[in-house]
């Protein structure tokens, strides 16, 4: 039997190594910091559009209130229910902030996580930000993203004022 020489074989080592980092899939390209990843390594399949109506429940005075004050941003932790009366069935909380955001009309700054309680979506957010301009019958808010099931998240929430601070959502939102 032949012995390979050492140089020989470390030149098959070498060899093989380049060879097996060759087969390993790249799913990008990759630019210094920033990289394409394939979105299944994330167990990320089929994008899903979930259609949610919900009611915000905004508390200003009493006992309980949900919103206080704090100069012009009001912080609030509202109710979010299945039906537009406040003992309707929890589904889960809206936390976040508004302030005033215009000086010539009421338009607010909104941000909001809804941090649902119930369901298939329970310890799931889904993330807003927008303007909300107070005097449209229809507000449109964009969904930025989210949590849980709404990792991922992209799409829109149409809110409509029912009743004494008693806003209907309408949430269309993308999610895997």
């Amino acid at each position: 039997m032949a012995r390979i020489s050492p140089i020989l074989a470390f030149q098959l080592i070498i060899s093989s190594l380049f060879s097996s980092f060759a087969m390993i899939p790249v799913s990008g390209e990759n630019h210094g910091f920033v990289g394409s990843i394939d979105p299944k390594l994330f167990g990320l399949q089929n994008e899903k559009l979930t259609h949610i109506r919900l009611f915000w429940h905004d508390i200003r005075n009493g006992p309980h209130p949900s919103a206080t004050n704090f100069g012009l941003v009001r912080m609030f932790g509202n109710a979010l229910t299945e039906g537009p009366e406040l003992s309707s069935k929890l589904v889960g909380r809206a936390q976040g902030f508004y302030a005033s955001a215009a000086r010539k009309k009421l338009s607010l700054l909104m941000v909001q996580n809804f941090a649902f309680v119930l369901g298939k979506f329970n310890g799931s957010t889904i993330s807003l930000i927008g303007r909300k301009s107070i005097f449209n019958k229809v507000r449109e808010l964009p969904v930025v993203g989210g949590s849980g099931a709404f990792r991922f998240a992209r799409g829109y929430a149409e809110a409509t004022t029912t009743g004494n601070a008693t806003v209907e959502y309408n949430i269309f939102v993308l999610h895997y």
